[in-house]
């Protein structure tokens, strides 16, 4: 196997690093995953995971980890509720008896990467370990962290998200604006805290679509409500509005003059100390991206091909980059890792390009003025 006595480093502890990590330990590949995270538990924010069948299912079945995944999924929390701004429902999941998404089945991030922790190998994964720089020694790469740390390795893969320091290593491409802007909120013991919505979403997903904007509801087990806005703005907005983000009251502030016109129940979201907040300006890179392969360096997930999240679709092109990247550098087809990470690129690229294309036409879709009407359209094969 060409990897073998090499060191390989995977920079970023999400489900497409640690996927990676332990389809490469199943081949009895040396690596370490280096996280910038403190330690395994730390709060995992973000809304819950729709795997699916040809990606996230299929990563896990490699993995040996559908067992796992059965006993951790939340099999309602995919049940979708479709309203307008005023709470006029238009879809409603719960008691049509049926789901759009049952083949895409909900876990909460939480859970998933403890599921993916446990099957490494102690020691694995390098905590409280913030990339900074690297650089070349010989035929691999000395990388450097913010805790002072240095290590060396043969291999580098980017798993380091949306805004990948490595990436810069590989490509200038530059990420294009998709022109919506989302700002994100958690919303702790929700079912105390914001007990309105938290029984109108019913532990499931919520839409509200109405005015070109939107707002994404969802559930997650240990009680949290996640919620995101969306607006079409200017790329400079989250700077350039003055709104400090960090302060809860500023952001309510402009909520109630940007969704003003919206029913008051939504201005629960604000009403509890028990928030965080975290604007979200909305990225793309190129439907044609293409970049010359390194000998011993590459990227997956967001790091490769970032993009808005209307579907569903980060954490799975993630997890199946990492299964086809395991597989091209311990199949035995190639000969050098060059050649391996050049045929995982290009076909990474193109499916990247194809999935980035239906998105950014949702993110359209959904913030049109006939959104609501559109979706259910969509939703009906129309």
């Amino acid at each position: 196997m060409m990897i073998q006595n090499k060191k390989i480093a995977i920079i970023g502890g999400g489900p497409g690093g640690l996927t990676l990590a332990r389809l490469l330990q199943l081949q009895n590949a040396e690596v370490h995953v280096y996280e910038r995270d403190e330690h395994k538990d730390v709060r995992v924010q973000g809304a819950t995971l729709d795997l699916h069948e040809e990606s996230g299912l299929e990563a896990l079945r490699r993995a040996g980890l559908i067992d796992a995944f059965k006993a951790n999924y939340r099999p309602d929390a995919g049940k979708l509720k479709v309203v307008d701004k005023n709470l006029g429902v238009y879809l409603d999941e719960h008691h049509s008896g049926s789901t759009h998404g049952e083949d895409r089945p909900e876990i909460d991030r939480a859970p998933l990467r403890k599921m993916l922790l446990e099957t490494l190998k102690p020691d694995t994964v390098v905590w409280d370990s913030q990339f900074l720089s690297m650089e070349k020694n010989g035929e691999g790469w000395i990388l450097h962290f913010k805790n002072r740390k240095s290590y060396y390795a043969d291999i580098v893969v980017a798993a380091d998200g949306a805004n990948s320091k490595i990436r810069p290593y590989i490509t200038d491409i530059q990420p294009i604006y998709s022109g919506v802007t989302m700002v994100e909120g958690n919303i702790y013991n929700a079912e105390i805290n914001a007990p309105k919505l938290w029984k109108l979403v019913d532990g499931g997903k919520m839409f509200a679509l109405d005015e070109g904007k939107t707002l994404l509801f969802s559930t997650k087990g240990d009680g949290t409500l996640t919620f995101y806005t969306g607006c079409n703005v200017e790329e400079g907005w989250a700077k350039e509005s003055g709104i400090d983000f960090t302060n809860k009251d500023q952001i309510f502030e402009w909520f109630k003059k940007e969704y003003g016109t919206w029913d008051e129940m939504w201005q629960e979201l604000f009403t509890t100390p028990e928030s965080s907040f975290v604007v979200r300006p909305q990225y793309h890179y190129p439907l044609d991206q293409t970049w010359e392969t390194l000998q011993n360096l590459t990227m997956l997930g967001d790091a490769a091909h970032r993009m808005p999240p209307y579907a569903g679709e980060g954490v799975n092109m993630a997890m199946q980059d990492a299964y086809e990247l395991a597989e091209c550098l311990t199949n035995g087809q190639f000969t050098d890792v060059k050649t391996a990470l050049s045929y995982f690129e290009q076909k990474m690229q193109k499916r990247a390009s194809e999935i980035t294309k239906i998105t950014l036409d949702n993110t359209v879709m959904l913030h049109s003025q006939n959104a609501i009407e559109n979706l259910l359209k969509m939703f009906d094969g129309e």
